[in-house]
C-alpha cells in the first residue's frame, strides 16, 4: 500500500523524491523547535535586560513571526528545486512524442518575429527553407515589426526567390511589441498549428516535426522546445546565462514534465493550437509576456502544454549587462501582470490537480520572491538591532538550508 504522505505528488515520484519529502517533515518539525525555543528564551533574555520580550515588545513578536514565514517560504522554493534536481537525476524521462518520425503531417505555419534583425533573420530563414517538414504544408510568414533597418529588404528578397514558401508580414503601424505584432500576423496562419521563432533562433532541421508531433494529441494546446546559446563563451554573463538555460529547461521544464506537472511554454521555439488559443479567448496584446499569459490560460481551462526536451534550437543570448537587465526587467513586468490577473482562476481550476496548482501558483509569484527575501533580511537586521539575537542564533541552520 502507498505511503499516503506520497499521494499528493504523481505516481511516477522516485525514492529519491520520497527521501526529499521525508527530509522535509524533519526540517519542518525541526523549524517547530526552533519556534517552541524562541519565546523562553526571549523572555530569559527580557529579564537579563538584554533583550526585550514579545510581551513588551509587540513590534519584535511581528517582525520575528513574519521572518520565520519568510523563512519557511523560501525552504519550500529550495525544496521544489530541489526535489526537481533529483527526479532529473534519478527519475524516470518522458519524452512520449519524441520518436514520431512519420506520419500523416498537418498544415502548419511557422512565424519569425522579427525588429530590426538584419544581422540575423537570414540564418532563422535559410534554416526554416532546409527543414525536413513536408514543403508543401509548411508556411513561412516572417513579421518584420516596424523594423527601420534592413530586415524587410532581406525578408523581400527571400521572398522572391520563394515565394509559394514564403509569405513576408510587414507590420508599420498598430501597437508595439511583439505581441501585438504575433495578434496581427496570426490571422495569415494557414492551419491549426503555428510555430512561433525569434529572428535570432536557428532551428535544426527535424525541430518542425519534433515540435508538431505532440500535436497530435488532441489534449494538447501549446508545445516547447529547449533554448541552447551558441555563444556561451564570449564573457562572464553569456557563461551565466548559458547556466541559466540549463536550469531552467534541462531541470525545471523537463522535472515538471516528468512529474505531469506544468511545463511553460516560453513564446519562441515553440507552437500553440490556433483552435484552443481562440477557445481561451485569443492572443492577448496588452501584456509584455504574451507566452506567460497563453501559457496559464491554456492551463487552468484544460489543455495541456508539452516540453521536448531533446528539441534543439540555437540562439544567442545577450552580451552585454544593460541587454540583459531590459531583458529581465521585461518578463518581471509581464510574469507580474499574468500573475495579477489569473492567479485565482488557476488557484480554483477544475482542470487541475492540487500539485499541479501548487506548482503553478509557485512559478506565477516566482518574480516576487527576491523582494520577499529583501525584506526577510530586513526583518533579520532589524531584530538584531533590537537585541533579538537569541531569535536569530535559532533560525541560523534555517538561513543556511534556505541559501
Amino acid at each position: 500500500m502507498p505511503n499516503p504522505i506520497f499521494s499528493m505528488g504523481p505516481r511516477n515520484m522516485t525514492s529519491a523524491s520520497v527521501s526529499l519529502l521525508t527530509l522535509a517533515r524533519r526540517v519542518i518539525a525541526c523549524m517547530s523547535a526552533c519556534v517552541a525555543r524562541v519565546q523562553p528564551a526571549f523572555a530569559e533574555s527580557g529579564a537579563a535586560g538584554l533583550a526585550p520580550s514579545f510581551k513588551d515588545y509587540r513590534l519584535a513578536s511581528v517582525m520575528a513571526c513574519l521572518l520565520i514565514a519568510i523563512v519557511v517560504l523560501m525552504a519550500l522554493y529550495g525544496l521544489r528545486h530541489f526535489i526537481f534536481t533529483m527526479n532529473r537525476l534519478a527519475g524516470t524521462q518522458r519524452h512520449p512524442y519524441i520518436d514520431i518520425a512519420v506520419a500523416r503531417w498537418p498544415i502548419v505555419t511557422v512565424f519569425i518575429a522579427a525588429h530590426n534583425e538584419e544581422k540575423v533573420i537570414a540564418g532563422c530563414i535559410e534554416a526554416l527553407l532546409n527543414t525536413d517538414y513536408p514543403a508543401e504544408r509548411l508556411k513561412i510568414i516572417p513579421v518584420n515589426d516596424r523594423s527601420v533597418d534592413k530586415t524587410g529588404a532581406i525578408i523581400d528578397s527571400y521572398a522572391t526567390r520563394h515565394p509559394s514558401r514564403i509569405s513576408p508580414f510587414h507590420r508599420v503601424g498598430g501597437n508595439s511589441g511583439k505581441a501585438a505584432a504575433l495578434k496581427e500576423a496570426l490571422l495569415q496562419a494557414d492551419g491549426d498549428i503555428a510555430i512561433i521563432f525569434d529572428a535570432d533562433y536557428v532551428p535544426g532541421r527535424g525541430l518542425i516535426k519534433q515540435l508538431v508531433a505532440p500535436f497530435f494529441d488532441p489534449e494538447v494546446g501549446a508545445v516547447m522546445g529547449r533554448v541552447v546559446p551558441v555563444n556561451s563563451g564570449v564573457n562572464l554573463l553569456t557563461r551565466l546565462l548559458d547556466l541559466e538555460r540549463s536550469g531552467g529547461y534541462q531541470v525545471d521544464q523537463q522535472a515538471r514534465m516528468n512529474m505531469n506537472l506544468l511545463p511553460q511554454y516560453g513564446g519562441t521555439v515553440g507552437g500553440v493550437r490556433l483552435s484552443a488559443v481562440a477557445a481561451v479567448g485569443g492572443w492577448h496584446d496588452d501584456t509584455l509576456a504574451e507566452d506567460t499569459d497563453i501559457t496559464f490560460r491554456l492551463m487552468f481551462n484544460g489543455w495541456k502544454t508539452v516540453y521536448t526536451n531533446r528539441s534543439e534550437c540555437y540562439e544567442e543570448v545577450p552580451e552585454d549587462w544593460s541587454v540583459r537587465i531590459k531583458q529581465v526587467t521585461r518578463w518581471a513586468k509581464g510574469h507580474n501582470q499574468v500573475m495579477a490577473r489569473y492567479w485565482w482562476q488557476f488557484a480554483t481550476s477544475p482542470y487541475l490537480t492540487l500539485w499541479q496548482r501548487i506548482d503553478g501558483l509557485m512559478l506565477l509569484f516566482v518574480f516576487i520572491i527576491p523582494l520577499v527575501m529583501l525584506f526577510g533580511w530586513c526583518l533579520a537586521l532589524g531584530l538584531y538591532f533590537m537585541n533579538a539575537g537569541s531569535l536569530l542564533s535559532q533560525l541560523i541552520p534555517v538561513f543556511a538550508l534556505m541559501i
